[in-house]
């Protein structure tokens, strides 16, 4: 205790004799506060000394930007004023630039930046009229140059320090981000990356994991999601800059410049990520590969100027232009709203072009994409109650959302009414078939997107989607317990069918037709079956499928087979006569047979199944009806023959052997003309 008061008592000496020597030597306000500066030096003890002068002294510096409306003594503010004005002429005398000198030479001006903007206010100048219009007039004049040279040094530390262009750091950067957004689907990043031009160059800092939105203005909004588009250490220098032009009311001026250096980095980024300026005329123009291309970086450039660039410039703009709420919503808006507008007029046009079925997926990955990014540009833009941007973008995801339902109508009319006429090669699958199954097993893969957008119903207001769902009621297929997308490839796959059984009939060949449809429905069946469509159509519609198989494939042998088999008809033949008569019928019986057989032999050869398992279910089938009949007709009535002159002219074939032959059938070879078994 004794020791606390002893230093407190010192502390009181050591003050009081330091208000002393200020009192005595003491001349005016500007020596009084030197020699408080100069004091405080040896002691920060002596940097509290205020109650010497009056508070209209102590506050007349006005370098916190209080103060206003107090009177000045007419020499103080001359001499401060001509202080200023010798740093701000020597440095506009100076070819250098302030921030790359010494710290203290930024100080000092921007120390007399704050004098010349306390002394340039009417309300703080000394009370005589006239000499306070030509102190104010000269502070502003120099006050202009001032803000002039701020400009200028800001625009340098903005350009000089913003993130270096680099390719190699910019796909480092994709490759991190694609963490916060890996669920999207789209392309690889390697399918990206191998888009970019090698002349660009964009580096950017690593990216940590995407944070959530929670306040636009706040560091946990932007922190964890936004790269670092200007070097950290600069940020406070800029940020004393802007405080300076602000205070000074040059906020155009700050805004005029703040947007020209980074809205002219934002498109040279747009560039590097291979964003063209296109006119919907252009882009229609634009033959399908290379615009394929353009819609793959589109829909990766969204994910990265919305999700990075943009937050990213949302909190350059927070910490740079802290001082002006205003300002800083201002500057974000036009700083960034060019570089979106130029990515959602390009979606508007891919939105309104002519629809085709090859552009459908890449539209539905465009659509996703902007659907994805959608609530981050109502939270970056949620501060302009006039702006507009958000609302086009909403519009264009609608149209793009109607350009996937009509390019799918437009998908199952095609199928409906493709007019190919030219029938397959021995009742192989379509490629028509092979197209649209294929097709539609990838539609799967946006599931979710095309319910959403399919939620008004599958049956649209055009004549053939209602013609097309009575269909499906009257056949008994429970549409209400489907999908919306599950409807839809329930249709697309029904018109699929129904085209199918118009083009079996171009086969003049009965049995070719039924194999045609087999192969073809085999395929449906299979593809349904192995991926997610299972699930939307149910195992309902996949027995029903798998019955129609059968019922061709009954029919099948009915049309190709009864003419064989009708040669294995006894006729009323006895097993014991002998008579002329009897041989000779038999004779023509065996030569029917044969010449039937090997008929069938030749050209069923050439046909293909390419299931392995249908083909050999036909093959089965097959020998239950024919190897039976053969056998037991060779029982009755083989022994009549054999042993007479020219048998094996008639009797050319064991039952064996057409089980042999059997094995033939169906693979696709030239026409074969059946041998002995070796």
């Amino acid at each position: 205790m004794a020791a606390a008061a002893a230093r407190a008592d010192g502390q009181e000496k050591v003050i009081a004799a330091a208000k002393h020597i200020v009192s005595s030597l003491a001349t005016s306000k500007n020596a009084a506060e030197d020699m408080i500066r100069i004091l405080s030096g040896f002691d920060n003890r002596l940097s509290t000394i205020n109650d010497l002068f009056p508070a209209s002294s102590s506050s007349a510096r006005g370098g916190d930007g209080e103060g206003d409306g107090v009177d000045v003594d007419r020499s103080e503010a001359e001499l401060r004023l001509e202080v200023a004005q010798k740093v701000v002429l020597r440095w506009d005398a100076s070819d250098s630039l302030l921030w790359e000198s010494s710290p203290e030479e930024a100080e000092e001006y921007l120390a007399a930046v704050d004098d010349l903007i306390f002394l340039a206010d009417p309300g703080t100048s000394p009370s005589a009229a006239a000499a306070a219009e030509d102190l104010v007039s000269r502070a502003e004049v120099a006050l202009q140059m001032a803000m002039s040279r701020l400009e200028e040094e800001f625009r340098h530390l903005m350009v000089r320090n913003a993130v270096p262009l680099d390719s190699n750091g910019l796909c480092s950067s994709i490759r991190r981000l694609s963490l916060s957004f890996a669920s999207d689907g789209g392309e690889t990043m390697e399918d990206f990356e191998s888009s970019i031009d090698d002349e660009h160059q964009l580096q950017l800092p690593p990216q940590q994991q995407e944070g959530s939105p929670e306040d636009r203005s706040g560091s946990s909004l932007i922190d964890d999601r936004s790269l670092d588009l200007i070097h950290p250490e600069v940020i406070a220098d800029l940020k004393a800059i802007a405080d300076k032009m602000i205070w000074a009311k040059y906020d155009r001026e700050l805004h005029h410049v703040y947007c020209t250096v980074r809205r002219d980095i934002l498109d040279e980024c747009l560039s590097i990520l291979g964003i063209d300026r296109m006119s919907i005329e252009e882009v229609q123009r634009t033959e399908w590969r290379m615009l394929d291309d353009k819609l793959k970086k589109w829909i990766q450039a969204m994910k990265i100027v919305v999700r990075a660039l943009l937050w990213g410039e949302r909190r350059l703009c927070d910490q740079i232009l802290a001082a002006s709420e205003e300002l800083r919503d201002e500057c974000f808006s036009e700083t960034t709203k060019g570089c979106v507008m130029q990515l959602l007029n390009f979606g508007d046009a891919i939105a309104i072009c002519q629809r085709s079925s090859e552009k459908l997926f890449r539209i539905l990955d465009m659509y996703e994409a902007l659907a994805d990014v959608l609530p981050d540009l109502q939270a970056l833009y949620a501060g302009d109650p006039k702006d507009l941007l958000c609302e086009e973008a909403e519009g264009i995801l609608k149209r793009l959302g109607d350009a996937v339902k009509g390019t799918l109508t437009e998908f199952g009319n095609a199928i409906q009414k493709e007019p190919s006429r030219k029938p397959t090669q021995g009742g192989e699958i379509h490629p028509m078939t092979r197209y649209v199954m294929n097709y539609v097993k990838l539609l799967v893969v946006y599931n979710d997107t095309l319910n959403l957008l399919l939620d008004d119903g599958v049956c649209g207001s055009d004549q053939s989607h209602s013609e097309g769902c009575e269909n499906r009621n009257t056949n008994g297929e429970n549409l209400e317990s489907m999908t919306p997308l599950g409807r839809r490839m329930l249709l697309i796959i029904s018109h699929l069918e129904t085209n199918l059984d118009e083009k079996s009939k171009v086969y003049e060949d009965g049995a070719m037709r039924y194999i045609f449809l087999m192969n073809n429905i085999l395929y449906i069946v299979n593809k349904v079956k192995d991926s997610e469509l299972g699930k939307l159509l149910g195992d309902d519609w996949i027995r029903k499928h798998r019955s129609q198989i059968r019922q061709y494939a009954t029919s099948y042998l009915r049309t190709s087979w009864t003419k064989v088999l009708s040669c294995l008809k006894d006729d009323g033949y006895g097993s014991g006569s002998s008579s002329s008569v009897s041989k000779v019928a038999l004779k023509e019986k065996f030569k029917n047979f044969n010449l039937a057989f090997e008929e069938i032999y030749r050209v069923q050869t050439t046909w293909k199944v390419p299931d392995p398992q249908l083909r050999e279910e036909l093959r089965i089938s097959i020998s239950e009806k024919v190897i039976p009949a053969y056998r037991s007709f060779m029982g009755r009535f083989g022994s009549q023959l054999e042993g007479g002159r020219h048998a094996t002219k008639y009797i050319k074939y064991m039952p064996d052997d057409l089980e042999y032959h059997l094995s033939d059938l169906f693979e696709g070879l030239p026409g074969l003309t059946p041998r002995k078994k070796a």
